[in-house]
């Protein structure tokens, strides 16, 4: 089985526009540029819900994974699929399945670490922080079943 054909179910569909500068001299998106949308992606999901006492001393990107499923090519526009994938007690982890034409083309994950009033150390979520991000959990194709 391949990695595109055990994806999750779920997420926020993000829609990016690429820009010319995206692609390379083959017509793909280059793949660094790849990780701009995914981070795009991240950040307009995030910032859609306005929730202002969320994260009120930011996040980091502790970890970054990136698996490229297929070339992305340059067209008007790729549409990212964003939800969390896990939980943990410091830090949680953002998915960003990113497909063009109803195909996936790239499959990657962010885990972000919550930050203290001094902007450096990690805190653990509050429950706040929690329940909003158990609201935006991917489902397994099991558990969507």
């Amino acid at each position: 089985m391949s990695r595109s054909e055990n994806l999750p179910e779920g997420g926020e569909e993000v829609e990016i526009h690429l820009r010319w500068s995206d692609q390379d001299s083959l017509g793909h998106v280059n793949n660094a540029r790849v990780v701009t949308l995914v981070e795009e992606a991240r950040i307009r999901w995030s910032g859609r819900h306005g929730q202002s006492d969320l994260f009120p001393h930011g996040l980091v990107v502790a970890s970054m994974n990136l698996d490229y499923l297929r070339p992305v090519y340059y067209t008007s526009s790729v549409m990212v699929r964003v939800g969390v994938q896990r939980i943990g007690t410091k830090s949680f982890v953002v998915r960003h399945i990113g497909s063009q034409d109803g195909t996936p083309v790239f499959d990657g994950s962010n885990v972000m670490v919550a930050l203290a009033e001094d902007k450096l150390t990690p805190r653990a979520l509050n429950e706040n922080e929690r329940s909003w991000l158990s609201e935006r959990l991917f489902q397994t194709k099991e558990a969507a079943r």
